[in-house]
């Protein structure tokens, strides 16, 4: 679907699909980054790759940025110019890259919890996963 199919589609939303890279550009990092590591952000879902981890005090720090990273924004916003969140550790040289890797439709009725407005959820349609 896009753009285009705005009338036959119920009524919702876009999201981007990101992807968070973990980078040092020759930084020193103290919490545990190792250049590459990475997951993705599909919908509300972290996605990791078997083996992939990330230290949980430095997700603190990207986890409360990444629903304004999936949202369309103005092209000047800083949430569209500005891709590197640094690691919370003043001394660490970890930084996350988020970059937008695709784009999902999300109907408002397979996301909502207003009961009366309320569909199968995205993630039980079959398809999904």
């Amino acid at each position: 679907m896009d753009d285009n199919d705005a009338e036959k589609r119920p009524a919702g939303f876009w999201l981007y699909d990101l992807k968070v890279e973990t980078v040092l550009d020759g930084r020193t990092p103290v919490c545990r980054h190792v250049e590459g590591e990475h997951f993705l952000v599909e919908g509300e879902s972290l996605v990791f790759s078997h083996g992939q981890r990330v230290s949980m005090y430095a997700l603190a720090a990207v986890l409360p940025l990444l629903p304004a990273k999936q949202r369309d924004t103005h092209p000047e916003d800083w949430m569209s110019t500005d891709a590197e969140i640094a690691c919370p550790d003043p001394h660490c040289g970890g930084r996350f890259r988020v970059s937008r890797i695709g784009k999902r439709w999300f109907s408002h009725a397979e996301t909502t919890g207003l009961p009366g407005e309320r569909g199968t959820p995205y993630w039980q349609k079959e398809g999904r996963e």
